[in-house]
């Protein structure tokens, strides 16, 4: 099991702030304006559970298209699928503001080719906790997409269009939201939605799909348990897991991240490859990669 080098907390910590330097407020607005809006607007418009299960739909949805596609399938090709239905993917993609599909699986690979090496740019060991979480998102020097890493998808002008314009889904989500609550003000006053409510509730939905997801790039490298090993920090980690839809078992992963499947036992939860393999019964996607023989040995022995 690789250990965690012994270095204090508030030291990394204060690394981590050091990069300050390249952090861009001007740029990082928008993530800035979302955490702010979100908060602040769920307080001043107050409850309903009409906004609040909108907003969990769209949380269980988001992270599912984030895990499913921007990770599983534009990230490491752990199935195939048709472009139509991988531009649908990238579209509700971009509605969780998190750039584009191409920006994404760029990023996660060179994160796999260098994980917790000092070129990892989001790796807890070498940046520290903050700057793996948060800080690296809000540097103008990771803002742009490394087109090389992802030609095998860039090649189609559909992706590259939505990763180009990729602010486009997460406008007109906002837009569709307002209307909703506004149309719920109308027709069913009695539950006590407005446009404003439902936009406030939408966009703190995305405050927590945001850290949901960043969990896996801070968390998950700091606390869990190694199955494998793989020659960095990576762990298995249950609770990561669940509010990621599987994401979490990333030890697992990272021993194979061809495998469509990261929760490697029945036991460890991974309901985005269970909603993929649904999928795959009425042929939207197939050649689902699985865990190899080989690989489930290697657990065997490492028990």
């Amino acid at each position: 099991m690789t250990e965690l080098p012994q270095q204090p907390l508030r030291q990394r910590v204060k690394e981590a702030l050091l990069e300050e330097e390249n952090i861009n407020l001007l740029d990082s607005s928008p993530l800035i304006a979302v955490h702010l809006l979100g908060i602040t607007g769920v307080i001043l418009t107050g409850f309903s559970w009409a906004a609040f299960s909108v907003a969990a739909f769209l949380y269980v949805l988001r992270v599912f298209v984030l895990t499913g596609a921007y990770h599983r399938l534009f990230s490491h090709n752990s199935y195939k699928t048709s472009r139509p239905f991988a531009f649908l993917l990238a579209f509700t993609g971009t509605t969780a503001a998190q750039l584009g599909p191409l920006w994404w699986a760029s990023h996660h690979r060179h994160h796999h080719q260098f994980s917790d090496k000092p070129e990892d740019v989001h790796s807890p060991i070498v940046k520290g906790l903050f700057f793996s979480h948060i800080g690296w998102l809000l540097c103008r020097k990771y803002a742009k997409a490394d087109l090389d890493r992802v030609k095998d998808w860039a090649k189609y002008p559909e992706i590259r269009f939505i990763d180009r314009f990729h602010s486009l889904g997460f406008l007109v989500l906002l837009a569709a939201l307002y209307g909703l609550g506004a149309w719920m003000q109308a027709a069913r006053p009695a539950w006590g939605t407005t446009g404003w409510q439902m936009l406030s509730w939408g966009l703190l939905s995305t405050v927590f799909v945001y850290h949901a997801t960043f969990c896996i790039n801070s968390l998950t490298h700091i606390i869990g348990k190694q199955r494998f090993k793989t020659g960095d920090y990576s762990r298995n980690n249950w609770l990561t897991a669940l509010i990621t839809m599987g994401e979490g078992w990333h030890n697992n992963h990272h021993r194979y991240a061809a495998s469509c499947r990261q929760g490697f036992y029945w036991y460890e939860f991974d309901p985005t490859f269970y909603i993929l393999k649904m999928l795959s019964w009425v042929g939207l996607v197939w050649d689902i990669k699985p865990v190899p023989k080989h690989i489930y040995e290697e657990a065997r022995q490492n028990a």
